[in-house]
């Protein structure tokens, strides 16, 4: 049977061959995936999640079909759930085959991924009969029908014939009767198994005799144990006999499952290894399937396929967004906040009071793009989206007020290679960057960088405790948008009546609305000590 192309990932061979260059993909690196919190939550082991991201429409909309078909359809999240530990098994075994260098356990080996195989056809075959007529994505009705028509074929049911013969008289071997010649002084001149049994032995002991009340002496009654089974015997006597057993085994079964493999063997490859292929898909489909239903049942929190707008149009635009991460980590219902990158704000500074929520929408914004850009639906309510051909994150950890040169050197050097690498369809993401010196030479640096960003025409944010950089935003915007640079706006995470409320707006920022409600509220402004004092 000629093997088709089936992915559930890519809409045709060449997209997939494309994105197999990691040169082709949108820079979306391991550190960021783990900066906006996807590799915890996705927690991969067949591939890295960075491997999976697309810049290209296509594959984009491709992919939101399968997770429509995979939302829309319970049990085919439980098809993939149940297939991916049997595929995560051959691949396993094809792996232990090129390692291993006995020949017996390689024909073994053959036997059990056919086995495998036959397995997963099944499974596939039983899962999509039932919901074959409700699958509307290309990806899985394709994989539908190859399944159904592989289980179908002549030469399938044959091999499960021959499979069930070999397999039973391979499984079924529970001991080997063994013939020793022996010279006239009782020393064995030669060796050599006589038969191969479906039943054990049974021990000769008088005391295991009478447990079992059988006292009759027949072929499968041990008179006698090999020493090398025997307390205090040496692990190289042990490993020396089970080789010599091993080799007399292989012996008895080469002629039949040599000729099994000559028969089978390239079938069984060329079909499995279609099935392997999708392992890694399989799994990050069973990942993100998970996702989706975890972020769908949590109270609060809604998700949406968001709509794919083209790339040079530059969107964000989400309504009651959230940070996935934050809200899979706490049992209430989230804050939600609706932002958008539009004609009059490309790039926001955002301030506000610590923890008052700057860097979980900063994260939220970066993890929406990325989760686009997977193909999947976004914590969001609704949205629409441009693939960026970039993100690039600047996350500097332990931040804080102190100045500290060694370290504002290094956050120096890293944002001038985001600018070196990013275009006008990149996203860059930077939480409290520069805090590692001074507010004025943190607000100067800062309003270079962000005026050289708008001048390169991408989206992004800048949240910052540094209020002087957001009041100079006018400025910035003066210099930027009379060389054709996109304009900068800002964002302020509120505070209502001195409590963080975690809700962002597009304002002007008031550093000291932020102090002052915080003195109300603990009663330490000039106005509650003096009363005290009276």
């Amino acid at each position: 049977m000629e093997e088709k192309f089936i992915s559930l990932l890519y809409p045709t061979e060449e997209s997939r061959l494309y994105h197999a260059t990691r040169e082709n993909l949108p820079d979306i690196s391991d550190d960021v995936c783990y900066e906006l919190g996807l590799e915890e939550i996705f927690n991969l082991k067949s591939a890295r999640l960075s491997d999976f991201f697309t810049s290209d429409s296509e594959v984009i909309l491709y992919r939101q079909q399968v997770f429509d078909d995979v939302m829309r359809i319970p049990e085919l999240k439980e098809l993939l759930a149940k297939i991916n530990p049997v595929l995560e098994d051959i691949s396993e075994l094809r792996r232990l085959d090129r390692e291993n260098t006995s020949t017996g356990d390689s024909y073994l080996y053959s036997i059990t991924e056919v086995e495998l195989y036959v397995s997963c056809i099944n499974m596939l075959r039983e899962g999509f009969l039932p919901i074959r007529d409700r699958l509307q994505s290309r990806a899985f009705k394709a994989l539908s029908e190859l399944s159904i028509e592989l289980s179908e074929s002549e030469y399938y049911v044959e091999l499960n014939k021959k499979l069930e013969a070999l397999a039973q008289r391979v499984h079924e071997v529970r001991s080997i009767t063994v013939g020793v010649n022996l010279d006239r002084e009782l020393r064995p001149v030669s060796a050599g198994v006589i038969s191969i049994n479906s039943e054990e032995f049974k021990s000769g002991k008088v005391l295991d005799k009478i447990l079992r009340l059988s006292f009759k002496n027949d072929a499968f009654t041990c008179i006698a144990e090999l020493s090398p089974f025997g307390k205090g015997q040496s692990e190289n006597r042990k490993e020396a006999l089970v080789g010599a057993f091993n080799s007399a085994i292989e012996e008895v079964f080469r002629s039949s499952v040599r000729g099994w493999r000559a028969i089978v063997g390239e079938y069984v490859l060329d079909n499995t290894d279609f099935l392997l292929r999708l392992l890694p898909e399989i799994e990050f489909i069973s990942r993100s399937a998970d996702l989706i239903k975890r972020l769908s049942e949590h109270p609060g929190c809604k998700v949406c396929t968001p709509t794919l707008r083209p790339a040079d149009e530059k969107a964000f635009a989400a309504s009651e967004l959230y940070n996935p991460r934050v809200a899979l980590a706490i049992d209430d219902e989230i804050v939600t906040n609706d932002l958008e990158f539009d004609s009059e704000a490309h790039i926001y500074v955002l301030t506000g009071p610590n923890r008052g929520g700057k860097s979980v929408i900063t994260v939220a914004v970066g993890a929406a793009q990325a989760l686009c850009q997977l193909g999947l639906p976004v914590p969001a309510a609704s949205a629409e989206i441009s693939p960026a051909d970039a993100i690039f994150t600047h996350f500097p950890e332990g931040a804080d007020d102190t100045i500290d040169k060694g370290r504002l050197g290094e956050e120096c050097a890293r944002l001038r290679e985001i600018f070196d690498a990013a275009s006008g369809n990149s996203m860059f993401l930077l939480d409290e960057s520069l805090s590692s010196t001074g507010a004025y030479e943190a607000a100067y640096i800062a309003s270079e960088i962000l005026a050289g960003f708008a001048v390169m025409g991408c989206r992004g944010i800048f949240s910052t405790h540094l209020h002087e950089l957001a009041a100079s935003v006018p400025e910035i915007n003066e210099r930027s948008v009379s060389m054709g640079g996109v304009k900068i706006d800002t964002l302020v995470a509120g505070i209502e009546e001195g409590r963080r409320s975690f809700k962002i707006v597009r304002a002007k920022p008031d550093g000291k609305s932020y102090a002052r409600d915080i003195a109300d509220k603990y009663g330490l402004s000039f106005d509650s000590l003096i009363s005290r004092l009276k």
